[in-house]
């Protein structure tokens, strides 16, 4: 029943106050404070003074953090550019070895048509060969055929 009763350094009773309160009334003597030092710093000036700061501090926090967003948006950047300078260089290098590779068929092409023409004008020579032997048969056979006219005619004229 006396709980809520305790001694203090003066040796009279007090009533004990729950926590909450006594923190409530420290904030209201707190703000009793701060409002009879603002009505004296606004006298002077302070209070205004103190406002143009903390905006300041505002704006530097928000300007450190266009700072950082654009140091982040930088370093974006700097990636996207690394990446696409590797994925030109990969291109460049399969272009390289098409452009080898285009190089290889286009010699192979010039060989082709080099054997092609060496077979060709072989195949030339075979047929000047094969005219030159038919002319010759064609002269042989001639020769047989009249030579076989003459047996022929000697013959007959044996016969007769």
């Amino acid at each position: 029943m006396f709980d809520s009763f305790k001694k203090q350094e003066g040796g009279e009773m007090v009533e004990e106050r729950p926590e909450e309160e006594t923190k409530a009334e420290s904030k209201e003597e707190e703000s009793k404070i701060e409002s009879s030092f603002s009505e004296k710093s606004s006298e002077i000036g302070i209070g205004d003074l103190m406002d143009k700061r903390a905006k300041l501090d505002e704006a530097i926090d928000y300007v450190g953090l266009m700072i950082k967003n654009l140091k982040d948006k930088r370093t974006g950047l700097e990636k996207d550019i690394e990446q696409e300078s590797i994925d030109i260089k990969n291109l460049q290098e399969k272009l390289e070895k098409v452009s080898a590779y285009i190089d290889e068929e286009n010699q192979g092409i010039k060989e082709l048509t080099r054997k092609r023409q060496e077979v060709e004008n072989e195949a030339d020579e075979v047929g000047s060969l094969i005219n030159s032997l038919k002319d010759k048969l064609s002269g042989i056979d001639k020769i047989v055929d009249d030579e076989g006219n003459r047996v022929k005619k000697i013959k007959e004229s044996r016969n007769l």
